[in-house]
């Protein structure tokens, strides 16, 4: 004889009308106090969970359950959160397949809330008029019946099909959710839950966030176990010598901090110039002549005589501890903004890249060397934040002067924007004018008027922190 799994809505993975109405009957019995004490067309986890409602003051056919955090305070909430590390497994193994499958994935944190809710679009859409949405609480003890807020309350994976939901709004959509928990401490960190049509209901969708469940826990041992080799205490070692750095993004001249210096210092611009083709070549094959130097500062011909008075000048400014000749090269480590923006795009660490680039490599810099270095960070910046198709940081970027005109950028956050984003508004207005000017003949003479505003500014700051 086979066991029935308590813990599966549909064990034959289908629906049946008939006891879809018995369990609103039975439903309408409870709310009423006119039905039995258990009926038996009920899954006992579900009763359960009714009476608990019931006993809670949730309201059947009220309001939604309440948005706990929004905008800047969710997002920094989320990124603090201990499941933050883990979301590409979790991507993997669920979001990527979740528009093909038609189902909504939702990871939560201990109290129910709603950190991050990703999947197909248009049953995103149809889900905020109930409020399914990141920053909102569904702990059953406010939202009722539900599967990630049911599998909390019993810390256990569960399945709730359509009308087992405890509030009516929710009874058309079906939902499997398992908690997910600290797999050194035990202690319970959310939940993550799959929600959609009737399929959704199926045994076979419980036991896929069973096992990307088991992923995650798995790959939060290993990250436990990274970070405890971190903290071993590492023998003493000397003071690090303090490192000459150089800062040249989003500056129009570079700024020379030299650790023997009292206060940094402000470069000519051609000196910026040789100091960033400097540590680019110390990057790659070494030290540069004065014929290569002149050919990466100067778009036609320069002599080299000029190169090099330029740089004798410039040694005697840094020091010969930073500068040597024969072939011109630095002679001492050198830490650049441009090198650091460049690491954190190695470890795909986006978000913290992003906030450390204030702006292109010396924009006012035509010397062929800076241009090139310059397209490729912008490059390299622009395909990550796209890659990441997160709407936070494609706000971000959008208010670098780059991205004014760039429509694949405008396009995408638009489309990564829930609908219902403070922000969604300018977003649209923007890339409208940037489609009806590319559509614009070509104007002859100086352009007219002054140059429109960004959408922050437009909207009165609406993209400021707002997703």
């Amino acid at each position: 004889m086979t066991t029935v799994n308590p813990w599966v809505a549909l064990p034959d993975g289908l629906p049946d009308p008939s006891h879809t109405r018995r369990l609103r009957a039975a439903h309408e019995a409870l709310v009423t106090r006119s039905g039995p004490t258990v009926p038996d067309q009920v899954r006992a986890v579900v009763w359960d969970s009714w009476r608990r409602s019931l006993g809670s003051g949730v309201d059947p056919d009220g309001k939604a359950p309440p948005v706990d955090l929004l905008d800047d305070e969710l997002l920094a909430y989320r990124a603090a959160h201990p499941l933050a590390p883990v979301l590409p497994v979790i991507r993997r193994l669920l979001v990527e397949d979740a528009e093909a499958d038609r189902m909504i994935v939702a990871i939560t944190d201990a109290d129910g809330r709603m950190l991050w809710v990703e999947g197909d679009r248009q049953l995103r859409a149809r889900a905020e008029a109930m409020h399914f949405v990141e920053g909102a609480r569904w702990a059953e003890e406010v939202a009722g019946t539900n599967a990630p807020g049911t599998a909390l309350a019993l810390d256990h994976a569960v399945q709730i099909y359509g009308s087992e939901h405890y509030r009516r709004p929710v009874q058309p959509w079906s939902c499997s959710a398992a908690p997910v928990h600290h797999p050194v401490t035990g202690v319970l960190l959310g939940a993550i839950d799959v929600t959609g049509g009737d399929h959704v209901a199926s045994p076979q969708v419980l036991t896929l966030v069973r096992a990307t469940v088991a992923a995650v826990e798995a790959e939060l041992r290993w990250l436990h176990r990274e970070d405890a080799a971190r903290r071993v205490t590492p023998a003493p070692r000397p003071p690090a010598r303090p490192v000459p750095r150089l800062e040249v993004l989003g500056r129009d001249r570079a700024r020379l901090v030299l650790p023997s210096a009292s206060g940094p210092a402000e470069l000519s611009l051609r000196h910026s110039e040789l100091l960033v083709l400097l540590a680019e070549a110390a990057a790659g094959s070494g030290g540069r002549t004065a014929e290569q130097l002149a050919a990466e500062c100067h778009a036609g011909d320069a002599a080299a005589v000029t190169v090099r008075a330029e740089l004798s000048r410039l040694r005697r400014l840094v020091g010969a501890s930073l500068l040597g000749s024969r072939p011109y090269r630095l002679t001492g480590p050198l830490e650049t903004d441009l090198d650091q923006v460049r690491r954190l795009l190695a470890r795909g660490a986006v978000g913290q890249a992003l906030e450390r680039y204030p702006g292109a490599v010396l924009p006012r810099s035509s010397a062929p060397g800076v241009v090139a270095a310059r397209d490729r960070l912008t490059a390299s910046l622009r395909q990550a934040v796209l890659a990441a198709r997160r709407p936070e940081l494609l706000l971000r970027y959008t208010r670098l002067p780059e991205a004014q005109g760039d429509a694949a950028v405008w396009q995408a956050c638009l489309e990564t924007l829930p609908p219902g984003a403070p922000s969604r508004p300018a977003v649209a207005a923007h890339l409208h004018r940037l489609r009806r000017a590319a559509r614009a003949p070509v104007q002859q003479g100086p352009p007219q008027g002054p140059r429109p505003p960004h959408p922050s500014q437009a909207q009165g700051g609406a993209l400021d922190g707002a997703v």
